[in-house]
């Protein structure tokens, strides 16, 4: 049986509040023309497919293209309810769905109840757990423990090693949208969290006996285990993203359980890339021709912030989303005290101001005219400055 693992597609999402529809919808369509020309048999996504609880009607709609598509290219899809979905929109129509070959899983409950498929080796057994908030279940499992994500994890691997026991075959593939220990290096900051000081991370071990675990919630690719994987986003979705590979596992089984995990490259449809340097050098660096079609992450040096940068950049990178200042020299802050304050006067204090704001550039001859003059009509108003 040949699986493909893909996870936290995010529909719906912007990059730096630039859409990534048109991205996605690419990536996703290679996606389904490679289960198609692979052959896949299953297709499981571990959860995220929607970037909010609220996916707007366009999101929904891609997400019904899309699986439809897949189960169209001849796989069995199978689907988990992530942090960032809501289970109540995400399983609206699980029901039909499953007519389709298509199983969506949220309940809290479902997580035992696998859909199980078979091939010359006889059934494999997919167990879906979507994401469970600890706060959210204790409800439905009151005699158990279930303080954070290791708990509610490893109760329900518990739960499904109970329920294989008692089925025919013992080749499993378990989906889960969790932190697992070890994953933290591909951690990213576009990953909402869902553990707190590490205690929620769920031990490699809590997966022993299962088949496949394929993890979500990674936005990173990573092997923790030979049977225990993340497969990452099909998009980078931070700046803290680059140079990650981006792509899904292949995943076969053969009669002894898992034969091979291959990995499958899909495209990058925007780069991303981070440049530094004064803004002058920015604007004119020729070294810098290759970045002009990708997302660019500006480090601006100057010593003194410059007018308008940004405006500026995007001449040369139309896709520029973000812009920091980081002088490559530092004056030292000389904030007066408030008795010092009391000795200065009007232009002193915006010289200060201004020297303090400016990394150590004071106001111009300009300024101080102008300056003056606003003070001036103050004054005559009789109004304290």
């Amino acid at each position: 049986m040949k699986i493909l693992h893909t996870s936290d597609w995010h529909i719906g999402r912007t990059f730096h509040q630039h859409s990534t529809a048109e991205a996605l919808r690419a990536v996703l369509d290679r996606l389904i023309d490679s289960v198609a020309a692979l052959q896949v048999d299953v297709v499981v996504v571990a959860g995220d497919v929607f970037d909010s609880s609220t996916p707007s009607a366009e999101a929904v709609e891609e997400l019904d293209r899309v699986l439809l598509g897949l189960s169209e290219a001849g796989a069995t899809v199978i689907v988990t309810s992530g942090n960032h979905d809501s289970p109540a929109r995400l399983g609206a129509k699980a029901v039909f769905a499953a007519k389709s070959g298509i199983h969506v899983i949220t309940r809290p409950e479902a997580h035992v109840e696998p859909t199980t498929l078979e091939d010359e080796y006889g059934p494999v057994h997919f167990y879906g757990i979507p994401y469970l908030e600890p706060a959210l279940i204790r409800h439905r499992w009151p005699e158990i423990k279930l303080s954070n994500q290791a708990d509610a994890i490893g109760f329900a691997l518990e739960n499904i090693r109970g329920d294989l026991a008692q089925r025919d075959g013992d080749r499993s593939v378990v989906l889960a949208h969790t932190f697992v220990s070890g994953a933290e290096g591909e951690s990213c900051e576009s990953e909402r969290g869902i553990t707190v000081g590490g205690v929620d991370r769920v031990p490699v071990p809590a997966f022993d006996g299962i088949t496949y675990a394929a993890l979500g919630h990674i936005h990173g690719r990573n092997t923790l285990a030979p049977h225990v994987r993340y497969s990452g986003a099909p998009l980078h979705l931070s700046f803290s993203e680059q140079g990650k590979p981006r792509g899904a596992w292949i995943v076969e089984l053969d009669a002894d359980g898992l034969a091979s995990v291959e990995w499958l490259d899909l495209p990058v449809p925007r780069g991303l890339a981070t440049i530094t340097g004064n803004l002058a050098e920015l604007l004119t660096d020729q070294a810098l021709d290759a970045h002009e079609g990708e997302w660019v992450r500006a480090v601006i040096t100057d010593v003194s912030r410059p007018l308008d940068p940004m405006r500026k950049l995007q001449a040369r990178f139309p896709h520029c989303a973000m812009l920091s200042f980081e002088p490559s020299e530092v004056h030292e802050s000389t904030v007066p005290t408030a008795a010092r304050m009391a000795t200065l006067s009007d232009s002193e204090i915006l010289e200060d101001f201004l020297v303090e704001v400016r990394n150590g550039e004071g106001p111009s001859v300009e300024e101080l005219v102008l300056a003056d003059a606003v003070m001036s009509q103050i004054r005559a108003k009789g109004i304290s400055a």
